[in-house]
C-alpha cells in the first residue's frame, strides 16, 4: 500500500492495517529508522513505578527459589496438578 507524505510530516496508516493490528485511538507506536526503512511498531507503555514493582517481585521470587523456599515445577501440568491438591 502506498501512503502520501503530507505537511507536518504526517501520513495516514491504511484502514486495513489499522484493523488487522487492532489499533485504536490513543495506542502508542514506536517509529524508527533501520537499514533505510521507516518502521512503525505498536508498543505498550507501563508506568516506571509499576515496572520497578514487578522487577522487585521477580527478584524476591528468584531469592526464594534459590533458598528452596518456593516450589519449582518441571512443567505447567505439574504446576496445575499441585494447585488441584490444595
Amino acid at each position: 500500500m502506498i501512503a502520501e507524505f503530507r505537511t507536518k510530516s504526517q501520513i495516514t496508516i491504511p484502514k486495513e492495517i489499522v484493523a488487522s493490528l487492532g489499533l485504536t485511538e490513543g495506542d502508542k507506536l514506536d517509529i524508527f529508522e533501520k537499514d533505510g526503512e521507516i518502521r512503525i511498531v505498536p508498543v505498550v507503555v507501563y508506568p516506571k513505578k509499576y515496572v520497578e514493582e514487578l522487577c522487585a517481585e521477580i527478584e524476591d521470587v528468584k531469592a526464594k527459589v534459590a533458598a528452596g523456599e518456593h516450589p519449582v515445577f518441571d512443567s505447567v501440568d505439574a504446576l496445575f496438578a499441585s494447585l488441584g491438591e490444595e
